[in-house]
């Protein structure tokens, strides 16, 4: 297993057994992932939605650039698979 997860509460921090790294995901991160868990190919949209649902986005920033980034960084590390 090349990943191994750690979760503080609404946080967690991620092993790269193949990189030797290791990885903080904050809230938005977390819930994020376990998006992808449950559901391997979500919708934009549908992500959007849920994590606003949860209130999970910083209020002073919109949404979707945080959505993307988020995603972004997931990608570069190989969490979520790249589109």
């Amino acid at each position: 297993m090349r990943f191994q997860l750690k979760q503080f509460g609404s946080e967690a921090v991620v092993y790269d057994s193949e990189s030797g790294d290791t990885h903080y995901l904050p809230p938005l991160a977390l819930a994020l992932l376990e998006i992808y868990r449950e559901h391997p190919r979500p919708s934009h949209d549908d992500i959007l939605r849920t994590l606003t649902e949860r209130s999970l986005f910083d209020s002073d920033l919109p949404p979707k650039p945080q959505l993307d980034e988020t995603l972004n960084g997931l990608r570069r590390i190989g969490l979520v698979s790249p589109k």
